[in-house]
């Protein structure tokens, strides 16, 4: 049953950078209906973004809680 807390925390900054948009795309593609991820980032991950809206439209709706200037925390829900 989905809640307001995140299913998943992906801390981006830590991740290999040749995979990076592979993997939180992967986990994002993971998440179940109604669920949400909280996406920490060292800077606004707009391409991120606009790829995940490319690859899987309509399908997440996106909500900034925090916009730097060094972090960003962006909760991504699964529609």
């Amino acid at each position: 049953m989905p809640t307001n807390e995140p299913a998943l925390i992906i801390n981006a900054p830590v991740l290999v950078p040749s995979v990076k948009h592979q993997t939180i795309l992967a986990a994002f593609d993971a998440l179940p209906s109604g669920h949400a991820a909280l996406l920490i980032n060292d800077h606004d991950p707009k391409p991120l973004l606009y790829q995940l809206e490319a690859e899987y439209p309509g399908i997440f709706s996106v909500h900034y809680e925090e916009s730097g200037p060094t972090r960003h925390a962006i909760r991504v829900t699964k529609n």
